[in-house]
């Protein structure tokens, strides 16, 4: 018998199809039918770019045959994995991040991701401290500087909920430089284009934010990073130092996103939706999306996705409680 090299993007392909999920012959390759992507939060926030660029990534390399985008902000995130969980839809795939292990610590509500199917962890996304581009503040010294000076008269921004993520990395950003955590004066909002709006209508001072959601205005010359809390700088903004060179000794730290389903889901369906994510990262459309986004890739599938969420959980509680958020 003739032995043929089986490609990944064909093996993926073939242990789809064994699956029984639903599916349609497009470019030569077996691709999952469609994907509804539910997101937690509004327009314009990371959850939301991350849902779009892998929706983009998965239907132009033909993996999956059409991706659509449902937003629905509301209870820090509560609401859309209330309403994943009462649907139970297998057809959906909900974007999420390190927020839904925090807000389920604070009790902002009462599911967590144990609550869920966890499909994978896919990418990894840095923090960065951003202000307008016509801010008198050119560099996060000057920053450190206004906090040191009268923490209430700063007004630092984010798109989650008081003691959430984008506060809890301020928090840390403005420990490692020697101040108090417990001082930085957060202003929440419901996501991060709201936090970004907030940020060029002059509510807030400082932004704390994901990189990929700086980049692309620091890109179109909206605002200006003052740091991003990478070990070293990222390719995308090689100008933009790293918080730990800013003055923040030791600050690092990525925000993972990735992807739930419903908790009734079958194993056949959450592998197809896993198998086609794993090659989606072959692909040149997904290259194009994440170097685009300055994401880093973080890949944990299953039982290892689960693993990771658990340790997560530990950490950052233990971080939180040092901190005073809990």
């Amino acid at each position: 018998m003739q032995m043929m090299k089986m490609t990944k993007a064909a093996f993926v392909a073939a242990a789809i199809a064994a699956s029984g999920a639903t599916m349609v012959q497009a470019d030569g390759h077996q691709v999952v039918d469609s994907i509804h992507f539910l997101v937690p939060g509004g327009a314009g926030g990371g959850w939301d770019g991350t849902a779009r660029g892998t929706g983009e990534a998965l239907t132009e390399s033909g993996l999956v045959g059409s991706a659509t985008y449902e937003n629905m902000s509301g209870g820090g995130g509560g609401l859309a994995i209330a309403h994943l969980i009462e649907t139970n839809d297998p057809g959906v795939m909900m974007v999420n991040s390190t927020p839904i292990v925090i807000r389920s610590l604070q009790g902002v509500f009462p599911q967590s991701f144990r609550d869920l199917t966890p499909v994978a962890g896919t990418i990894g996304d840095y923090a960065a401290m951003v202000v307008h581009s016509d801010s008198e503040i050119t560099d996060f010294a000057q920053l450190l500087e206004m906090f040191e000076a009268d923490p209430t008269a700063l007004n630092i921004g984010g798109g989650s909920v008081e003691g959430g993520m984008d506060h809890l990395v301020a928090a840390m950003v403005f420990q490692a430089a020697g101040g108090n955590p417990t001082d930085v004066k957060y202003i929440p909002y419901d996501a991060g284009g709201e936090a970004m709006a907030g940020l060029l209508t002059g509510e807030i001072q400082a932004l704390s934010t994901g990189f990929s959601e700086a980049i692309a205005l620091a890109n179109q010359g909206e605002v200006r990073i003052l740091c991003v809390t990478a070990a070293e700088r990222v390719d995308a903004a090689a100008d933009v130092p790293t918080c730990a060179e800013a003055g923040a000794e030791g600050m690092e730290f990525v925000n993972w996103r990735g992807f739930f389903a419903a908790p009734g889901i079958s194993d056949e369906q959450v592998n197809a939706y896993r198998d086609a994510l794993e090659a989606m990262y072959e692909t040149e459309a997904w290259t194009a999306v994440r170097d685009r986004n300055g994401w880093v890739e973080i890949w944990n599938r299953g039982e290892d996705f689960n693993a990771f969420l658990e340790n997560q959980e530990q950490v950052i509680g233990d971080l939180m409680r040092d901190l005073g958020f809990l």
